[in-house]
């Protein structure tokens, strides 16, 4: 049955910095969450939890709550089955069965959200239009973004959805317990210290005429810094005009001399094809082969950091940035 906002209640717990109210063990409701939509009441502990958009269920899931639903997987997804690796490995080890996996391909499902009666909706990493979030809110009391639409990263992901939870204490805890992972597999590593790279996220081997690639605002190039890299001058720069993503003509491809390592979604023909570009193999990264490719499958997928993903790539991803480390300049 849908549900409806309640009243905002003044009653404010401390804030974290983006403006969640902070609760963990026997947490003070109503919770109060703010975020780049609105304010959000949470009047109760939140029994049945529903997500959508990427990844939002590996919060609950995390902390060992099952959703009632969350968005199927459309990418990465090699067996077909709405489920990533990760998250099928902890409702394994969770004993749950499969959820309901709403369908978001051509958008968020409301119906089939509200079939599954939730008493929050968690949406901190996600898109949501001003539209989508007043007709969630119709169903549930909804967790937002708490700045941009696609721009919060893994930490912001989990504080912000485990206040949702009546969980923050706990959500600063896995928190610590990754970034505690991250160092120790970094630390094996230290040619990665210092080195720059940039994402790239499009290129095309028959026609390389122009190069996009993620800004400082998407979580990939963020997770660069949890991994030792250095952000290159010339991305925080081209940055400058907001956005997750930007594009530049390879006829401008000297404006990236400064990037170490490239990363990129490809194979080998794509980076024999860059080297072979008159243009291209003048960056420095191209010249080197510092480039690591990566496919449009789990590995992949998990370079985008979430709360279960990091764990799963971590070893294999920070190998292949090591190798194009000792290839770099």
């Amino acid at each position: 049955m849908p549900r409806f906002l309640l009243p905002f209640v003044a009653i404010l717990l401390p804030m974290l910095a983006f403006g969640a109210a902070h609760a963990g063990e026997g947490a003070a409701y109503p919770i109060t969450i703010r975020h780049a939509l609105g304010t959000t009441v949470i009047p109760a502990k939140p029994q049945r939890v529903a997500t959508v958009a990427w990844a939002n269920h590996e919060v609950p899931l995390a902390l060992g709550i099952v959703p009632v639903g969350f968005a199927a997987a459309n990418f990465g997804d090699d067996d077909g089955d709405g489920l990533l690796p990760w998250v099928a490995e902890k409702l394994a080890a969770l004993h749950a069965d499969k959820p309901v996996l709403f369908d978001e391909g051509d958008g968020i499902d409301f119906e089939a959200v509200a079939a599954t009666e939730p008493d929050v909706i968690l949406a901190a990493y996600s898109g949501l239009s001003r539209s989508d979030y007043d007709t969630l809110s119709r169903i549930a009391p909804v967790v937002a973004y708490p700045e941009a639409p696609w721009s919060t990263d893994w930490r912001d992901m989990i504080r912000l959805n485990s206040a949702g939870l009546g969980m923050a204490e706990e959500g600063d805890r896995l928190i610590a317990g990754i970034e505690a992972e991250i160092a120790a597999e970094v630390k094996r590593y230290p040619e990665i210290d210092g080195r720059s790279a940039m994402f790239v996220t499009h290129l095309d081997a028959s026609d390389l005429s122009l190069v996009s690639f993620y800004t400082m605002q998407d979580t990939r190039v963020r997770f660069f810094r949890d991994l030792g890299l250095a952000m290159p001058a010339s991305v925080a720069e081209a940055s400058k005009g907001g956005g997750f993503a930007g594009s530049i003509s390879t006829e401008r491809i000297d404006a990236f001399d400064d990037v170490d390592i490239v990363v990129t979604y490809g194979d080998r023909r794509l980076v024999e094809a860059m080297k072979a570009n008159p243009l291209l193999a003048r960056m420095p990264a191209v010249a080197h082969d510092a480039i690591v490719t990566l496919g449009r499958d789990p590995l992949g997928t998990a370079a985008n950091p979430t709360p279960l993903s990091i764990s799963w790539v971590l070893k294999d991803y920070v190998a292949l940035l090591a190798e194009a480390a000792r290839k770099s300049r």
